[in-house]
């Protein structure tokens, strides 16, 4: 019995492989972009979409320039008492468009970093300005497809052999900021 038992099982397996040996079709696909083709893709993307926003002021486009930003975006300025919200940047910013001149900027160099995850990176960015040399950086995330400027900082350039005269001029304003923050 123990005979016909095994024999019954062999029999069962070899059915069972006779019957999955048949021709699997051929499957051909596109690869997809492993993860550093996809990062890559993704800071081409915020590269494009950085541009476009400097573009939207340039033009005194208010709607385009403002939907570059997160809701909850800040924007600081170059001025220490520059730290703007979007609603407060939206409101001061106003005036400019409407009359057609906001500001221009166009970077002449950049650089992205990309968090590996690919829904959030950081930049910076060494600008052409009406100030000269400015440097420009910040954070991006990426909302549903685009991406979208959340923290923005724009500081002007001092060369190095020049600080001590920048200092010197601003350094009353600047004082009377600070015994103001300190309370002196």
């Amino acid at each position: 019995m123990k005979h016909i038992f095994q024999h019954c099982f062999y029999l069962l397996v070899a059915t069972l492989l006779m019957a999955c040996t048949f021709e699997q079709p051929q499957i051909t696909s596109t690869p997809m972009p492993t993860d550093s083709t996809a990062l890559a893709l993704e800071k081409l993307a915020i590269d494009s979409m950085l541009t476009s926003y400097h573009a939207a002021a340039a033009h005194a486009d208010f709607d385009a320039y403002f939907n570059h930003f997160t809701d909850d975006a800040v924007f600081i300025g170059t001025d220490a008492t520059e730290l703007w919200h979007k609603p407060s940047f939206m409101a001061y910013a106003k005036p400019y468009f409407d009359k057609g001149k906001a500001w221009s900027f166009t970077a002449v160099q950049r650089n992205i970093y990309m968090h590996p995850e690919g829904t959030m990176a950081w930049f910076d960015e060494l600008l052409d300005t009406r100030m000269k040399l400015c440097r420009g950086s910040g954070v991006v995330l990426k909302q549903g497809s685009d991406w979208k400027v959340q923290h923005y900082v724009l500081a002007m350039t001092i060369p190095n052999a020049q600080a001590d005269t920048v200092i010197a001029a601003k350094g009353p304003i600047e004082d009377a900021l600070l015994d103001s923050l300190m309370g002196r």
